[in-house]
């Protein structure tokens, strides 16, 4: 499955606490989609052939937000899309935006293109917690989102949930989990608020403030394992430590196919502005700066660095994506000395009930999915 992941980092304003590359300057954007469109024509010596598949499988557009191009703009990247890399086996395309965005015009742009999935940052149903982060939508425009991408023909809509707001109870979170289960959505992103260096959420807290105090770990547990009791109890699979997947009758559930191709170990092709791409081998970023960016590709160069990967970068890499995941680590697929090494890393948390073997799959527990972190550092090889 070769995936295309194209960086769009435009952002009205920015949230305090978002650590992603993102830009304010707008009037750029005509400029950074016809980047878009020669990075592509500048990359296609490298089709997804060279990535696992001579055709690609999914598209995913992210940001920043992708809603705020316009719909000539998304047209025109689609159609660099097709011409350059093909989109005839493309079972899976999705677009970021954000809950005030989709408007009737916004749904009706969907429908002259490929689109047929899309994932939304709710974030919260708590107006006073939407305007803690500095989010430009209330929580009623949520729902009315959500109806009209439906009636706009999109069957397939994640949400994105934030959980750990200081002085957030218990209480108020599983009121959030309950509205998120109501909008009858197919996919669930939930993560707990970070404190990430060089966010304005970072500054507030390290000058002491009480209003920006993170919660405790055990309050924070808590609403990890109440989100995932209500979830499941309402017909959703936990696949991956964040997200959740509505069951459908078949069996089968509405996972995110591009995501899970990056804990899957799956080549991927990123363009635009500090997007990475990956093809087993190597990896490689272009530079977190808009108007460098724009520079180089205007110039006809790509701005990007790489590095080749060897065994134990693989391995390491392993370790961080697919452990993420409900399967777990493959143990067959793993060569001799690290399969010897993993299971003696493994060992402590097995016996702690942290980790288990089930099949040749080596995966976390329930109880060890809240503490991931700390076991898969057990598990990288030094």
């Amino acid at each position: 499955m070769a995936g295309l992941y194209i960086h769009i980092p435009f952002c009205k304003s920015r949230c305090i606490y978002c650590g992603f590359y993102s830009s304010t300057m707008l009037p750029l954007r005509e400029r950074y989609v016809d980047a878009l469109c020669r990075e592509m024509e500048l990359r296609s010596q490298f089709p997804p052939s060279s990535y696992g598949e001579s055709k690609l499988k999914t598209v995913y557009l992210g940001g920043g937000t992708p809603s705020l191009l316009t719909r000539e703009q998304l047209q025109k990247l689609f159609l660099y899309i097709n011409k350059v890399y093909g989109m005839e086996e493309c079972g899976e395309v999705t677009i970021e935006c954000n809950p005030d965005d989709v408007t009737d015009d916004f749904v009706d742009t969907l429908r002259l293109l490929p689109v047929n999935r899309v994932s939304m940052g709710a974030q919260t149903f708590s107006n006073e917690r939407l305007r803690f982060l500095h989010r430009r939508h209330n929580a009623h425009q949520v729902s009315e989102a959500v109806e009209r991408l439906r009636k706009g023909g999109i069957g397939n809509i994640s949400i994105d949930l934030m959980f750990g707001f200081p002085q957030q109870s218990l209480q108020e979170w599983q009121q959030d989990i309950r509205q998120a289960i109501d909008l009858g959505v197919e996919h669930i992103s939930a993560y707990s608020l970070m404190y990430e260096e060089e966010t304005e959420l970072y500054r507030l807290r390290e000058k002491g403030l009480h209003e920006y105090a993170p919660v405790s770990d055990e309050l924070a547990q808590q609403m990890f394992e109440t989100l995932t009791n209500l979830l499941t109890e309402n017909g959703f699979e936990h696949y991956e430590i964040s997200n959740f997947a509505r069951l459908q009758q078949n069996g089968t559930s509405w996972r995110s196919r591009h995501n899970s191709s990056y804990w899957q170990g799956i080549p991927y092709i990123g363009i635009g502005a500090a997007a990475h791409s990956y093809d087993i081998h190597t990896r490689s970023w272009n530079v977190s700066d808009i108007n460098a960016y724009i520079a180089a590709i205007e110039n006809n160069t790509l701005p990007s660095e790489q590095e080749v990967l060897d065994d134990q970068t693989r391995y390491n890499d392993l370790i961080t994506t697919a452990m993420r995941t409900r399967e777990g680590i493959c143990l067959q697929q793993l060569s001799e000395p690290f399969k010897s090494y993993l299971l003696k890393a493994a060992n402590r948390s097995i016996q702690q009930g942290l980790l288990q073997i089930d099949n040749h799959q080596l995966h976390l527990t329930r109880k060890g999915i809240f503490i991931s972190d700390d076991i898969m550092s057990d598990l990288i090889y030094l």
